[in-house]
């Protein structure tokens, strides 16, 4: 460890360290107390964490703190044995360069850093649990409404960065589907494809669910990359990037919101929506409302402004297409222990369904 890194055990944390975390974004911070409240990590099983550990800290500010920094915290830190993965570096850009200018609602960050030499991060984000946020699972009851109102937060994020300029200025970090470091992790064999390759093997349901497709992971993988690079010639913007139900939650007032972005892209606006859709309704209620669903969406582009918005149509083929990474980056990645049974599952057949009902196979196929 070095002196610029940030611990993973909960019992390394202190004043000081919350303090420089919280000086990243807010240089004159005093912080004058401390204590760990909890700490969750993947291998729990709970659907908590996935590939970072969550430490929850009480705090007390010196008197110049504004009154609405939240006393509830919750730091984010690497989970042990990763390594520096980049989708620490790209969760911490996203908070330290538009956490507060993103137009949808996101926990309130007050310290962003990462330190490469040292595989480490810290997110000083805003603990949610005090105003008594739900967090949704594929397990839980969501509605058709419920999936409308993240459709207008995603509406309202894809509208503020459509063909943006910034991706050549300020946002040049932000890379897109088809290269960069998240790129280079899901498509080196000695990556993602390995780890999935893995799970097919091992797990027998993920084997047979595969073979139900007519699929291996070697197409898939194959079908991904045709996917992306066809959209990638498509209306780019800011996309949340793994925008499955379990990274959402909603507050006693109605309000719905997003969390864990560490595979924020550059991309195609249906890669966010597909996955939303697919994850967040049973399959039932999927078959049923998704077109309508669609089309709230392309009617929610064009009320903030949108010009040319893709016609629905064509959004439709696009949420075809970008199913095939939502089954085969999205849930054939994710190990047992991470989510537990019963989520790894459910999220697997409503994936695995939608490929089928929507004959992405096929519309792949004729890239």
């Amino acid at each position: 460890m070095t002196d610029n890194s940030v611990p993973l055990e909960p019992g390394d944390f202190d004043v000081a360290l919350i303090q420089r975390l919280i000086r990243t974004k807010h240089p004159d911070a005093e912080v004058e107390s401390m204590k760990i409240v909890d700490a969750a990590l993947s291998s729990d099983g709970e659907q908590k964490v996935s590939t970072a550990r969550r430490i929850a800290v009480e705090v007390g500010y010196g008197p110049s703190a504004p009154d609405h920094w939240p006393q509830r915290l919750i730091v984010k830190v690497a989970r042990p044995g990763l390594g520096d993965i980049p989708l620490y570096a790209n969760e911490v850009n996203v908070y330290a360069h538009l956490g507060d200018e993103l137009p949808v609602n996101t926990p309130m960050c007050l310290g962003a850093y990462h330190d490469a030499p040292s595989s480490s991060f810290g997110l000083v984000l805003e603990d949610l649990r005090p105003r008594d946020a739900v967090f949704p699972s594929v397990l839980s009851k969501t509605s058709v409404s419920d999936v409308r109102m993240l459709l207008d937060q995603f509406a309202r994020l894809h509208a503020a960065y459509w063909e943006s300029p910034r991706f050549d200025e300020d946002l040049a970090w932000v890379h897109p589907h088809t290269s960069g470091p998240i790129h280079d992790l899901f498509n080196h064999q000695a990556g993602v494809p390995m780890l999935i390759n893995w799970e097919v093997q091992s797990q027998q349901f993920k084997r047979e669910l595969v073979e139900s497709l007519e699929e291996s992971t070697d197409s898939l993988l194959a079908k991904v990359a045709v996917a992306q690079q066809h959209q990638a010639s498509l209306p780019t913007t800011f996309l949340h990037g793994d925008a499955h139900i379990g990274n959402t939650y909603s507050l006693p007032d109605g309000s719905r919101g997003l969390l864990d972005w560490q595979l924020a892209a550059r991309g195609f606006c249906m890669h966010d929506v597909s996955y939303i859709i697919i994850t967040g309704l049973s399959v039932h209620d999927r078959r049923r409302h998704e077109r309508e669903l669609i089309e709230h969406y392309h009617h929610q582009l064009e009320l903030a402004g949108v010009k040319d918005t893709p016609s629905v149509a064509d959004l439709e083929r696009e949420y075809r297409h970008a199913a095939a990474w939502c089954l085969y980056i999205g849930w054939l990645t994710t190990p047992l222990e991470n989510y537990g049974w019963e989520i790894n599952v459910a999220n697997h057949i409503r994936l695995a369904t939608a490929y089928r009902d929507l004959d992405s196979r096929t519309v792949l196929a004729a890239l």
